[in-house]
Formats: C-alpha cells, sequence, structure tokens
C-alpha cells in the first residue's frame, strides 16, 4: 500500500429532516480536501473520511445501507477490518438520520468528534476542542436549507481556530434524489475550493453563487421594471454595450435577455416588464450602475 499523507482536517456529516437532504462540509491545509473526505449518495447515506484517509470507506458504507445493514454495525464492520484503524477518522450519517463519529487514537491532536441528532463532526490536528463544538453549535443554531447549515457550521469551525498548519481547500456536497443539473443525478449542491488561503469565506460565496444561477426568484423579490428600476437596469445595459433608448420597451427587454444568457442568469429571468432583485443587482456589480455591496 503506498504511504499516505494525513488528511488532518475537520468536518460534519449530516441529514435535513424537513426533506431528506444529505450532505458534507469540510476544510483543511490540504490541496483539494474535496476530492478525498465527501462522499454521499442521495436517500442513502454522507460519509467523510479523514486523517490518513481510507477513500474506501464512502463506497463501503452506502452498499451497506443499501443492503439494510444498521448504521452501529456498519462502524462496528469498519473497526474490525481495518489493520490501520487506529489512524483513521470518519463520520457517517443515514437517510433517516442516525450518525456515527469515530476517532482512532493514532490520529494527531487534538482530534475527536461528536454526533448529534442527524449530523457527526469530527476533526484531527485541530487547534482544540472547541473547533468540534464551534461545528456543532453552527449546526444545530442555524436553520435553513441544509447547505446553508453545514456552511455556517464550518465557518463556526473556522472562526474558532480550524487546522492547526492553517488553510488551503474546502468543501460542501449535498445529494437530492434527481438535484443535479438536469435532473439526471444526485449533486444538488457540490463546490469546492480547491487552494486558497481562506477557503471557507470562498466556498460561502460559491454557494451564494449556486443560488443565483440555479433558483428560481420568488414573486416578492420581481420588481416592476418602471421609473427607478427601469433606469438602473438601462444604465446597466449601456455599460455592458447594448443600444437602448431612454425608456424600457421591447428592444430593452431583448437586450436584457441577451445580457442574462452571456451572464448564464436564464434561470432567474420572469416574464417581460419585471427583473429579479438579485438580477439587477449582480449585473450591476458586473456592469456598473447602481453600486451595491455583496453579500458576505
Amino acid at each position: 500500500m503506498p504511504q499516505l499523507r494525513p488528511v488532518s482536517t475537520f468536518s460534519i456529516v449530516a441529514r435535513d429532516p424537513a426533506n431528506g437532504d444529505l450532505g458534507v462540509a469540510t476544510a483543511s491545509k490540504f490541496l483539494a480536501v474535496g476530492a478525498v473526505v465527501p462522499y454521499a449518495v442521495a436517500d442513502i447515506g454522507a460519509v467523510a473520511t479523514q486523517s490518513y484517509a481510507n477513500t474506501g470507506i464512502g463506497p463501503r458504507v452506502v452498499r451497506a445501507l443499501r443492503a439494510g445493514v444498521p448504521l452501529d454495525l456498519i462502524d462496528a464492520a469498519l473497526q474490525a477490518t481495518d489493520d490501520q484503524i487506529a489512524l483513521r477518522q470518519y463520520g457517517l450519517v443515514d437517510a433517516v438520520g442516525r450518525s456515527v463519529s469515530f476517532t482512532g487514537d493514532g490520529c494527531h491532536p487534538w482530534a475527536g468528534g461528536v454526533t448529534g441528532d442527524g449530523y457527526a463532526a469530527q476533526g484531527n490536528l485541530l487547534t482544540g476542542p472547541e473547533v468540534i463544538e464551534a461545528l456543532a453549535d453552527g449546526f444545530e443554531g442555524t436553520h435553513g436549507p441544509l447547505a446553508e447549515r453545514l456552511m455556517a457550521a464550518l465557518a463556526a469551525g473556522d472562526r474558532a481556530g480550524g487546522d492547526a498548519r492553517g488553510r488551503q481547500s474546502a468543501a460542501l456536497l449535498v445529494v437530492r434524489a434527481e438535484g443535479g443539473y438536469g435532473g439526471l443525478n444526485d449533486r444538488y449542491v457540490d463546490l469546492r475550493v480547491d487552494d486558497d488561503p481562506d477557503p471557507v469565506p470562498r466556498l460561502r460565496g460559491l454557494l451564494s453563487l449556486q443560488r443565483l444561477y440555479f433558483e428560481k426568484p420568488s414573486d416578492d423579490d420581481l420588481l416592476a421594471l418602471e421609473g427607478e428600476v427601469a433606469e438602473r437596469m438601462l444604465r446597466v445595459l449601456r455599460s455592458a454595450g447594448f443600444e437602448v433608448g431612454a425608456g424600457w420597451d421591447e428592444a430593452a427587454e431583448r437586450s436584457l435577455r441577451a445580457l442574462a444568457g452571456v451572464e448564464n442568469l436564464e434561470e432567474r429571468m420572469t416574464e417581460s416588464g419585471r427583473v429579479d432583485r438579485a438580477v439587477l443587482e449582480h449585473l450591476e456589480r458586473l456592469h456598473g450602475g447602481t453600486v451595491v455591496p455583496r453579500e458576505s
């Protein structure tokens, strides 16, 4: 077996009780942690494998869950059959929210984990137990979609100290049946920052962009293209190189739809005469007009 580098990291695996989504969030002073730690299959389970990571754990756990093996027996089998189990760390959650966190006694300190209602949080080579406490508190104290709760937990762990060596990469994976692009896979959210001095805030920014590009607007977010709103959008279109008149008309509407296509905002477009507030603000950031600060 080739010599493994330890994937010293912190992670959280969880299930959303509202809709059954499963996911993993992780960060590390390690290149492309998202290529190693997270593994999840919709309606089956989610796994984080780290320390001297055994990347076969994810597929093995999913196969066992599909076969109806209880999570506690899967955990026992993993520990009984891995001759390097002392170096392993993993978190598991199944499709009904049962969870396991395991830390081998050979993991680099500080190392440990905790389980709660529908989640498991764990880490090794951390600044201290406060990182795991922050992960758990961040998850439990946040409401909303699973991706947001996982992101809040990861950010809390990062602020608490995170990986004792520093920061390099982070990843967020949420699976949902037919939740991926075109409904053809289960990758509802699959975002990674592979090499960055401050990856967790960058990952949060990517999640905001995913919501912008792929979520449908609500009626409350739609603005009539008249008055000040129309003027703001016309300034954007002129700045982007479109020839438009003084008022909102069919030519301006065609220009807006063309610009939305260039900027991958088609999912946010609605009927003529209205614009999504998020589209307007995003286009203003990209192409000038009224300066709108990006959400942190």
